[in-house]
């Protein structure tokens, strides 16, 4: 873990409270002036303990253990100390660093703080989530570019079949929908990024399908890595400690992840409506791919399931798993807007 620290020096249940309890400031916990944040710093990184974070936000108990879990009536808060993992109403996120303790006190970076907590937690007074009516999306690969390899069909396959399924639900439901691509043509990330770019009063969700091992498996998603935080699996380098355009929406894209992921995850493993695929959370995740860079409004990347395996490809090939997904992301995109309203 020791070494980890340097390196960085240098509703299926998030929102499914409705629109949460997401209570509301700009996603920059510490500009709070009237609350007295207890603070320590460490090996060059900020932290605040877990019990202010406690009494920040409302949470009734704490409970230390292996699993510190912090709760109130509607949201719960786990973290496994020396570890990255978070999950908020049973919902994995990957915390930008681990959860430490020093001198019998448990903290919590500031950076995940102000980046991925207070926007998730209090959605409404993120300042820069703005009134929309339009979504991009991009539906990943294309052209020569298969993407992912399957056993049936390959990854530019299915994000096209996926996106045009979604533009139908979010055209109905009234949004203004522009495609990346509508066919099966090469388009560069340089031209995604510079479609989505045209439109300052929208949000932007990339739709891909990922590749590892024959057992891989599960659903993950993607929003930009804070200033010193490196793609997910990287070491830092010199150049995550530069501001790119996809920072100054972060918090608005993590609010956002949070509705697609959390949404995707309810559908597909609904019972009730017989659509019960049975899809891990791999967790919301912190990246550094061009589209997350060099796009200036919400963005996101959703990976829906593995094509390296073959369980979960036969899932994917599946009509009802692609209008599920489809359905999961339009729902997705009315639960952002409506979580976000009062900041604007």
């Amino acid at each position: 873990m020791h070494v980890m620290m340097r390196q960085y020096h240098r509703a299926v249940r998030m929102l499914c409270i409705s629109l949460v309890v997401w209570l509301g400031y700009g996603g920059e916990a510490e500009a709070d002036t009237n609350f007295k944040w207890e603070t320590v710093k460490y090996n060059g990184v900020d932290y605040v303990t877990l019990r202010s974070v406690k009494d920040f936000y409302y949470f009734n108990k704490i409970r230390y253990g292996a699993v510190i879990t912090m709760e109130s009536p509607s949201v719960a808060m786990e973290v496994r100390p020396g570890t990255q993992r978070c999950r908020m109403n049973g919902v994995l996120f990957i915390l930008s660093y681990p959860v430490i303790e020093r001198n019998g006190r448990y903290l919590l970076s500031r950076t995940d703080l102000n980046k991925l907590v207070d926007p998730i937690m209090r959605p409404t007074y993120i300042h820069r989530a703005r009134h929309f009516n339009t979504v991009v999306l991009d539906a990943g690969h294309g052209g020569k570019d298969s993407g992912s390899l399957g056993p049936y069909e390959n990854e530019k396959v299915y994000t096209l079949k996926v996106a045009r399924l979604a533009r139908e639900i979010l055209q109905k439901n009234g949004y203004r929908v522009v495609m990346t691509r509508d066919s099966d043509i090469s388009v560069s990330l340089a031209n995604r990024v510079s479609i989505a770019n045209e439109y300052p009063d929208a949000i932007f969700i990339s739709i891909h399908f990922n590749s590892s091992n024959s057992r891989a498996n599960g659903i993950e998603t993607f929003t930009i890595s804070p200033v010193g935080v490196p793609h997910m699996g990287r070491e830092v380098k010199l150049r995550d400690f530069n501001t790119v355009p996809g920072n100054i929406m972060g918090s608005a894209s993590i609010a956002l992840a949070t509705a697609a992921h959390s949404r995707a995850l309810m559908y597909l493993n609904s019972q009730s409506s017989g659509n019960n695929f049975s899809i891990e959370d791999r967790g919301i995740k912190r990246a550094r791919y061009n589209v997350l860079t060099g796009i200036k409004i919400p963005a996101i990347l959703l990976e829906g399931g593995f094509l390296s395996n073959r369980n979960e490809a036969a899932k994917v090939r599946s009509p009802a798993y692609q209008q599920t997904l489809a359905v999961a992301i339009a729902r997705a995109v009315d639960i952002y807007k409506k979580s976000t309203a009062k900041s604007r």
